[in-house]
């Protein structure tokens, strides 16, 4: 029986790989901005598909285990597919480590306040059980994350219905403290925000040599997934801006939670903590198979040490699960003793400008592609996608793009010792033996 991955476990892993912690905790950081917010994710929403569609087109040109880096070798050559791939990497899995804290906070009102050596003692767990799924097989891991999808669903439909005859326009308003800020500085900053909630649009293209039928199957599960992102958002973050006063969203820890409670009592809101807690485990997982799946494919096209390519009997990529799980406990362990918005904080600002930064050199790919076949009406699609990048980069701040930086730059260190001109020689060893192939 094939272990492929159908259109559904595309599918969640597309809405799996964003949505997570951003919609958990977005609210509270952008109730602030009041209306620029709701202006925020219509903005973000829009970027993220036209994202979407490149990577979609991507995919269905060359659908090559790895995702970003196969598209960015295939216009500008080895050497900028090996910098792109292994920055996309690093910050994948090192991303994770955000979801893993806040499904681990969407936990407290059953486990209380814990220290923060408990608190990093259940995010090991829940990162551990997320890595032996992902070591059983990439199929295994696709249908959890199938399963972990419906569970999501229910209290993105649930809590806009339950708190929708509370809706106050007049919650919705700007702090004194960003009253001052263009209306320009004010999108800007908000968008940035807004698009840290779809950052995994292209997740699904990764574990491309896993799923059936990939040309077909990505790039439609990638833009029918990435719109269905941007109305859950844009719904559900509204509505909870709207019961919910700003002053007071602002110092929330549970913003979904709370707005419920306003609304329907404790005990409902004790059921909302468990399902945020839930669909975070769920991103965590998706991301999981990315990052897995992104060394793998980069294995297998001689731009890694061959050991990242080795694969158990099921297919799984069982050495890149391994090393992702432990380079993600260290990041957990090095921001332990922050406070968890400080925790949080401190990752989401250069992840989102690296992934950018990825996200406008596979653009520039895409353009370079679509350029060679004139084809005018793709060429725009590109164009308008580069330059959504181009603008929020131009905004981030300067430590943010300086560690972003370094993360490109830190491959020097593993370049010397890739043999970057034996591309088939390299592959060869990476590929799982017939007998044990499962796909």
């Amino acid at each position: 029986m094939s272990q492929k991955l159908g259109f559904k476990s595309v599918f969640a892993i597309v809405f799996g790989g964003q949505v997570g912690s951003g919609i958990f905790m977005l609210p509270a950081i952008l109730a602030p901005y009041g209306v620029w917010a709701v202006f925020g994710w219509c903005l973000a929403g829009l970027g993220a598909i036209l994202l979407a569609i490149v990577f979609g087109e991507l995919c269905s040109r060359f659908p090559n285990t790895g995702g970003p880096h196969a598209y960015v070798m295939k216009a500008f050559g080895r050497i900028p597919g090996f910098f792109v791939g292994w920055c996309y990497w690093l910050v994948s899995w090192i991303s994770t480590s955000v979801v893993i804290v806040a499904s681990i906070a969407y936990l407290n009102p059953f486990v209380g306040d814990v220290s923060s050596f408990d608190s990093f003692l259940l995010e090991v767990t829940l990162l551990i059980i997320v890595t032996a799924i992902n070591c059983k097989s990439v199929g295994f891991a696709g249908k959890a994350e199938f399963l972990l999808m419906i569970l999501k669903f229910s209290p993105f439909i649930i809590v806009p219905i339950l708190i929708i005859s509370d809706f106050n326009p007049a919650n919705i308003t700007v702090s004194a403290d960003f009253a001052r800020l263009s209306p320009f500085e004010l999108l800007s900053a908000v968008t940035i925000q807004c698009l840290w909630g779809f950052i995994g649009l292209e997740c699904a293209t990764t574990p491309a040599g896993s799923v059936q039928n990939p040309s077909k199957t990505i790039p439609q599960a990638i833009i029918f997934g990435t719109c269905a992102v941007a109305l859950v958002y844009f719904v559900n973050s509204t509505a909870i801006m709207g019961v919910v006063p700003g002053n007071v969203l602002a110092a929330s820890k549970a913003p979904f939670a709370d707005a419920v409670n306003v609304v329907a009592g404790k005990n409902i809101s004790l059921l909302l903590s468990l399902a945020a807690s839930i669909v975070c485990a769920g991103t965590v997982n998706a991301w999981m198979l990315t990052s897995a799946q992104a060394s793998l494919g980069l294995a297998q096209d001689g731009l890694l040490p061959p050991f990242f390519g080795k694969r158990n009997s099921e297919g799984s990529p069982y050495v890149g699960v391994l090393i992702c799980c432990l380079g993600t406990i260290v990041i957990l362990a090095l921001t332990k003793n922050k406070n968890i918005s400080e925790q949080v904080t401190c990752i989401v600002n250069f992840s989102v400008t690296a992934f950018l930064m990825v996200y406008a050199i596979c653009c520039a790919a895409f353009l370079k592609i679509t350029l060679q076949e004139r084809k005018i009406g793709k060429l725009i699609i590109g164009l308008f996608a580069l330059a959504f990048c181009l603008l929020l980069m131009a905004d981030a701040s300067w430590q943010s793009i300086l560690i972003s930086a370094l993360f490109f730059a830190s491959g020097i260190f593993v370049f010397p010792f890739l043999k970057i001109g034996k591309l088939s020689e390299l592959s060869k060893k990476t590929q799982p033996s017939k007998k044990n192939a499962r796909y």
